[in-house]
Order: C-alpha cells, then sequence, then structure tokens
C-alpha cells in the first residue's frame, strides 16, 4: 500500500501531531468524501504500507519527525513552491523558509527525495509568460542542488474558484501559450539540470524533451526502496493522471494556506468549521466518530514482491 500524505489538504504544514499519533497507533480513519457517515478503518503497520508520498507547500512542522518516520516507512516529498504573492497564497511563510526546509528535506535524505512542483501556472497581466520567466529562473537557480525533477502544470479553472481568481484577473490559457510556456521552461531547467516533467495535462511535450509524470511514482518508489513493486494505475483520478494507485488520509475543506486556485476548499469558513473540530488525538482528522458512522476495515496489503530488484 501507498499511503498519500495528501492530495485533499497540507497535513505536514497543519496536522503533523495528528499524523504521528497515527503512526504511533498504526491505523487511521478516513470519512468518505461522498458520504460522510461512511468511514474506513486502515492500518498502516509497516508490514503493509510500502511508502508514504508527502504533499505540502510548507512541511516544516514535520521536519524534526522525519528520522523516526524514515526508520519504518520510506518516503519523499511533493515540495509545491511558487512565486506568487499573498493575493493567490495568502497564508504561507516566507519564501525564504520554505527554501530552508526544502534544502534541509534534500541535505538530510537526498535530493531524489524532494520534488520540486511550479503548480499551478495562473496567467494574468500581472503573472504573465515574462514574470513566469524570471520567477522560475530564479527559483531553478535556488533549488537545483537539491532537487533531480520539477512539475508543473496550468491551472484548471473549477466552478468552485473562479469568483477566487477572478479578483486576479486570470486569463484562459491557450495550447500555443502552453507551449511557449513549456519551451521557456524546458531551456531553464536543462542548463541546471533539472528534469521537468506535466502533471495530469493532455498536452504533448515529448519533442522537448518534457514528460508526463507520476505524482505517485511507482517507478520512482522502486529506485528509492530497492524493490519491485505490483501496483495498478489508480483508476479513480482522472484519466489524464498517471498515479499508481494509493490511499489518501486526508480531508476537503482543512486546509488554512487558503490559496486562492486550490480545488479542495469551498470557502474559509468551511475551512474554519472543520480545524475548530480537529483533535489531534481522534483516528479521524477531523471531528470524531459519531451514532450514525458506520466503521469498515479496509483490506489492504503490501505491493512489494518478494525478490529484491537490481537497481
Amino acid at each position: 500500500m501507498i499511503l498519500s500524505v495528501s492530495r485533499r489538504t497540507d497535513i505536514p504544514a497543519y496536522y503533523t501531531e495528528w499524523f504521528m499519533n497515527r503512526i504511533h497507533e498504526k491505523y487511521v480513519l478516513t470519512r468518505n468524501p461522498m458520504n460522510y457517515h461512511q468511514v474506513s478503518r486502515t492500518p498502516i503497520t509497516p508490514d503493509v504500507v510500502d511508502f508514504i508520498v508527502f504533499w505540502s507547500k510548507n512541511p516544516a512542522q514535520l521536519l524534526p519527525y522525519l528520522d523516526e518516520i524514515g526508520r519504518d516507512y520510506p518516503f519523499y516529498f511533493q515540495f509545491t513552491l511558487n512565486p506568487y504573492n499573498q493575493d493567490l497564497e495568502p497564508n504561507l511563510p516566507a519564501q525564504e523558509e520554505r527554501i530552508d526546509t526544502f534544502r534541509r528535506i534534500s541535505e538530510n535524505y537526498g535530493k531524489g527525495r524532494v520534488i520540486w512542483r511550479y503548480d499551478p501556472i495562473i496567467l494574468s497581466q500581472k503573472y504573465d509568460l515574462s514574470w513566469h520567466m524570471d520567477q522560475f529562473e530564479r527559483l531553478a537557480d535556488r533549488l537545483f542542488l537539491y532537487t533531480d525533477t520539477c512539475v508543473f502544470s496550468f491551472v484548471d479553472i473549477y466552478d468552485k474558484i473562479k469568483s477566487n481568481l477572478a479578483a486576479a484577473e486570470y486569463m484562459p490559457i491557450t495550447s500555443v501559450q502552453e507551449e511557449n510556456f513549456a519551451k521557456c521552461f524546458s531551456v531553464i531547467a536543462s542548463n541546471r539540470q533539472i528534469k521537468l516533467k506535466t502533471c495530469a495535462e493532455d498536452i504533448e511535450l515529448d519533442q522537448i524533451g518534457i514528460e508526463h509524470s507520476c505524482c505517485i511514482d511507482s517507478d520512482l518508489i522502486e529506485r528509492i526502496t530497492g524493490y519491485k513493486l505490483s501496483v495498478k494505475k489508480d483508476n479513480t483520478q482522472r484519466s489524464q493522471c498517471h498515479c499508481a494507485e494509493s490511499i489518501d488520509v486526508g480531508q476537503y475543506n482543512t486546509c488554512k494556506h487558503m490559496c486562492k486556485y486550490c480545488y479542495a476548499n469551498y470557502s474559509i469558513a468551511s475551512v474554519k468549521n472543520s480545524y475548530a473540530r480537529h483533535d489531534p488525538k481522534s483516528p479521524l482528522l477531523i471531528g470524531n466518530l459519531e451514532a450514525n458512522d458506520k466503521v469498515n476495515e479496509r483490506k489492504v496489503k503490501s505491493f512489494k514482491q518478494d525478490q529484491l530488484s537490481l537497481f
């Protein structure tokens, strides 16, 4: 089993104590996003968890625990570092602090364990192509010693975020503009030996050396662990996603970053309401079990094959 921590919220930034309690108690409860009272109980013992993929914009709170986690659970980070101002990312600490966290993870655990995400690309009069090129190059100069890979994507304009982005005067991105972004990014990245990949995009960029990425990347996990995995593509994700199957332990409407382009939060009020109900000692990320809840034991197993692979 691969544990995703988490596509739905930034657990390393806001829920580290809760997560470490789950690691110590070796199980987690998660609510079905489509059926509130349907709860899954998932064992997360080292014999069934092959790997943890952390997703975060600010995992500094998790740093003191990574040695402990790494003794039983190998991991890597999908680390989003964007250059936006507070108009789009209002609750993040100073960028220098986050770059330092990125550097510390890389120096302590290897540059292959930290994937840089420049994600999503938002186009506006303020954030135009020239601005993105300057900022991408500046960040690449700061990060190329600490990562092998950068993943980028273009913003998806869901109905629930249109009003949030309206104030930023975002502009739709054409396929021609996407290619221009990719070509410029490719030159900058290749000059710094950074492998550039896209995330869940239809556009084909093989001709300029840009591959489709897998955020839950079984090949990378195999290289890190030395084990072959018998794991399938995650069919619960959209068709453009190439990720391996995983179990996500997060919950929507819980991320306090409140980035304006985020698909995982409905409103500030919903996030505040959720966070007020958070109990780090509960097996659920938000709240506790209720009278009408039905708890089902999730059947999980390791994806490891018996033999060590030859890496």
